[in-house]
């Protein structure tokens, strides 16, 4: 079973791009394109890692993603914020609102997928260990 990716964006270009890109290296993506879609998509499909972008109409990517933290029932789903801010504060921003990695616009695919590999493995062996 592919692992499956809910894509947060709201520029389509970036979307297009990137599901493209995703899907040939064999991920189920699904998109959303406000952060309340986004949550409601998360809540609705669970998605095993969610690539959320911060600058988001209806609800931003901050409030989503705390949001979703707080939820029990989407608070261990890995989340990834993309940003085109590439600076310290941003990073650390995106940990406190509950972000477990962060990763720069322009999207350099190997790096992000390097993220992408290392958070859904971690998850693994987090789901396979008992107790």
């Amino acid at each position: 079973m592919s692992a499956r990716i809910l894509l947060v964006e709201d520029n389509e270009m970036n979307r297009d791009m990137l599901s493209r890109r995703l899907e040939r290296k064999g991920y189920e993506v699904a998109v959303a394109v406000d952060g309340q879609e986004g949550l409601d998509k998360a809540k609705a499909n669970k998605p095993d890692l969610i690539l959320m972008d911060m600058s988001l109409p209806v609800l931003d990517g901050w409030e989503a993603t705390r949001q979703l933290k707080a939820d029990a029932a989407t608070k261990t789903i890995p989340i990834i914020a993309l940003t085109a801010h590439a600076m310290a504060s941003d990073e650390q921003k995106a940990r406190e609102a509950g972000c477990d990695d962060f990763d720069t616009k322009p999207i350099e695919l190997p790096r992000l997928l390097e993220k992408i590999q290392a958070l859904m493995n971690h998850d693994l062996s987090r789901a396979e260990t008992p107790g």
